[in-house]
């Protein structure tokens, strides 16, 4: 599953092995978004799937901040 526009948000599911890959996932995600000074909403939910939800709140929409960090998070 790529990124999909939902309610003004960028969606996307990510599924690991376990919870440990998931836990290295998100990580990697924390030092992307702040280098960017963008931050993500980011749900960690049956061990081992990763929810991440982009939005520029300030805009109140999905902005070429939100895109350019969803194309360096599908990089991991």
């Amino acid at each position: 599953m790529k990124w999909i526009e939902e309610d003004m948000l960028l969606v996307r599911d990510f599924n690991f092995k376990d919870f440990k890959s998931a836990l290295e996932f998100v990580n990697k995600v924390a030092k992307l978004a702040q280098k960017a000074g963008h931050h993500p909403n980011i749900l960690i939910h049956n061990y081992n799937k990763v929810r991440i939800t982009l939005t520029t709140h300030s805009e109140n929409k999905i902005t070429e901040k939100d895109r350019s960090l969803a194309r360096e998070i599908d990089k991991l």
